[in-house]
């Protein structure tokens, strides 16, 4: 059967199902729900292998995990057309231009296009639609209701709003974690990546947070006006734990507190460890309310879980670091060696971890290699701007012979979505250059294609002294020569903005620093191999399998002979139980899966290590082992003729984009907030129709 009729067959199914998990959404905060049809589904499945808690599993977490996993195996199938020069060949759904046109540019929610300004718009709205009804039944506390509960009718009501706040911030809760699984599925077939929905993780932080916190003050106050300050120590047997909420929210608030911008830019390191309390949120969380309705939100946390699990597994291995070339604007190149399975593409990031700089702190950075042109070796670039970075640059220029390394990833888009475009107008300002030297490399191997058609390419560089310039000798790999751009039509604009002139001075060098790795350091590999996408599917429904057989003893043999399905056992109890079932099925399916393409994939790792040893590579007259080049006024000479360096002054970036011609004209932009903004703008101007602006930005 062709794959591509099977990817259509899901692809239906999968949006019908989306549609689905939708309409439960809507209909969770009413009667019908709630005395109709969760009562008519709890007849049907509740039973003494899953107890009480089969309905909320049923309606909420398997629809969520049967998405993923075929998510997973409709993008293994569009992987195998990512060579072709075809935009239906995306792993992804297809939305119109129109809609992913930036409408907001500035403001607190960043640059947003049309499509991400609706679909906020709308979960505003289901927020709203879930408050709205439950407040709507206000009007039936009266005062011979709150009688019955011993307080005055407004006390009754702010209890019942509490609660109300609370479940309605559990919307946002079940979302949040969804953006941040980066090796997810989800996002993927949605058209996203994992460093762009980063500003979701934001968005729906806020409101998670804002909404609980007025859950828990307004019964804090409830129950110091009726008396009750002592139901803030309740731990309930088998209801309502009110002391791990508090414990919780608390969690909550000093982890937000840290995420605010000025905190997380100035205090990275406080930022970074106090994101850790998340674990505390979310375990006193699922406590606080038990596992039965915590299923609710569940599924998002649950592939988070995956994700963070195999992250682990891939970081326990010290990476093979080849070489460093070292740029006298404080950019630093380190080349690791690879796995030929281990492909990805353009703008892609990986995260970087240092244990003789921090155990703890993983930072990402741009993919600056193609892993068609260079099979054996994977490259990023850094910009030593921070604490880490510096420390990372004053060790390179030690005499060293080795640098532990860790590193997971990488993560990027599933598809080339940017060969569609006749034009790509890429604009950068400082190392935000670094995204986009990936597609050139990615372009030149595809001007070698001959079925390939490559859009025209215009870089516009904006750099603040001319020893930046020298980040476009990064342009070209390392094994780069003149014939590379014969078949690629690049221009290049460089504007150097705080000198008027050509620099005189070549005192500073380009330094290229060899590495002698340990036998122990392996090369970058794939942490599920080359069928990631496939494994993963395996990982997510064998694990919830395994997961539904360990809470089905347990529940039958443990605690179905002391609760009868009464829910009088332990509400903690009970959720600690499914906690350890869940990462005991994680773990043992992810270890079998990374175990046994270890294995599969070892002799290749030894080939790829046998390049230790070797000459090191270079591009001409550009490095050579432990030695240093002068700084050059321009890039690689085959770089020359298509660069024009600009002193003085900045690019009329207006002008540039809408000379541009034709019927679509991809429009990147990186670096800088108030470029990114800039540009936008002139894309959201409604000027021109063919300008399809995409961000690439890394301002977490």
């Amino acid at each position: 059967m062709d794959s591509k009729f099977v990817r259509a067959i899901i692809r239906h199914l999968l949006t019908v199902i989306f549609l689905g998990i939708c309409m439960m959404w809507i209909m969770a905060p009413t009667d019908t729900y709630k005395q109709k049809w969760k009562p008519a589904i709890s007849k049907k499945v509740v039973s003494t292998y899953f107890g009480t808690q089969a309905p909320n599993m049923l309606v909420w977490t398997f629809p969520v995990l049967f998405v993923a996993a075929m998510g997973s195996f409709y993008l293994h199938l569009g992987k195998k057309n990512s060579n072709q020069n075809d935009s239906q060949s995306d792993g992804r759904i297809r939305w119109p231009a129109l809609w992913r046109r930036p409408v907001l540019v500035k403001g607190p929610l960043g640059i947003v296009s049309g499509l991400e300004l609706a679909m906020f718009v709308m979960f505003i709205a289901l927020l709203a639609w879930t408050l709205g009804t439950y407040l709507h039944r206000l009007p039936t506390l009266t005062a011979k209701v709150a009688a019955a509960d011993g307080v005055q009718v407004w006390q009754l009501k702010l209890a019942k709003s509490a609660l109300w706040i609370g479940l309605t911030g559990n919307v946002c809760l079940a979302f949040l974690f969804y953006p941040v699984a980066r090796g997810s599925s989800v996002l993927p077939v949605l058209g996203l990546t994992s460093e762009g929905s980063i500003k979701y993780h934001i968005w729906l932080g806020h409101l998670t947070m804002v909404l609980f916190t007025a859950h828990g003050v307004c019964f804090i106050v409830f129950w110091a006006a009726t008396g009750q300050i002592s139901e803030m120590l309740k731990w309930s047997y088998s209801d309502i734990s009110n002391v791990a909420g508090e414990i919780s929210l608390l969690g909550g608030l000093a982890l937000w507190a840290a995420t605010f911008p000025r905190i997380r830019r100035n205090f990275f390191e406080l930022f970074f460890y106090t994101h850790h309390l998340y674990i505390i949120f979310v375990f006193f969380f699922l406590l606080h309310v038990g596992i039965g309705y915590a299923f609710v939100m569940l599924p998002g946390f649950y592939l988070f879980v995956i994700d963070r699990y195999l992250r682990f597994l891939q970081s326990r291995t010290s990476v093979r670091l080849l070489s460093a070339r070292v740029l006298p604007c404080n950019v630093v190149e380190l080349n690791f060696a690879k796995s030929h399975g281990l492909t990805y593409n353009p703008t892609s990031i990986v995260f970087v971890n240092v244990p003789n700089i921090s155990k703890l702190q993983w930072h990402p950075f741009t993919v600056s290699s193609n892993s068609n042109l260079e099979a054996d070796k994977l490259s990023v670039i850094i910009k030593c701007e921070g604490s880490w970075t510096t420390k990372l640059d004053r060790m390179l220029s030690s005499s060293i012979e080795r640098l532990d390394v860790a590193i997971e990833g990488p993560y990027g888009p599933a598809s080339n979505h940017f060969l569609r475009h006749d034009t790509i107008v890429m604009v950068s300002g400082g190392s935000g250059i670094t995204p986009f030297i990936s597609v050139i490399r990615e372009l030149i191997f595809r001007s070698k294609l001959s079925e390939c058609k490559t859009p025209d390419i215009i870089l516009i560089s904006i750099f603040k002294s001319s020893l930046d310039l020298t980040m476009l000798d990064l342009l070209l790999p390392m094994t780069g020569s003149p014939s590379e751009l014969s078949n690629l039509k690049l221009r290049i604009e460089a504007y150097v903005t705080k000198e008027k002139e050509p620099a005189t001075d070549n005192s500073k060098r380009v330094r290229s620093v060899w590495f002698k790795p340990l036998p122990t350091d392996k090369p970058m590999a794939a942490i599920l191999g080359p069928n990631s996408w496939l494994w993963l599917g395996a990982i997510i429904s064998s694990s919830f399998i395994m997961f539904l057989i360990l809470i089905g003893i347990i529940t039958r043999f443990y605690i179905y002979p002391k609760d009868h399905n009464k829910n009088k056992f332990s509400t903690s109890k009970r959720a600690v139980l499914n906690i350890l079932a869940i990462f005991v099925s994680i773990a043992a399916t992810a270890s079998a899966a990374v175990f046994w393409n270890k294995r599969r994939y070892a002799r290749e790792a030894m080939q790829v290590q046998n390049m230790e040893g070797q000459t090191p590579e270079g591009s001409p007259n550009t490095m050579a082992y432990n030695g240093d080049r002068e700084l050059e006024s321009l890039p690689n000479q085959s770089l020359a003729e298509a660069t024009k360096i600009h002193y003085g002054g900045r690019p009329d970036l207006k002008r540039l984009i809408f000379e541009c011609k034709g019927e679509s004209i991809g429009v990147l932009a990186s670096g800088p907030t108030k470029l990114r903004h800039d540009v936008a703008a002139i894309c959201s101007s409604g000027l021109a129709d063919n300008l399809h602006f995409e961000s690439i930005s890394f301002s977490w």
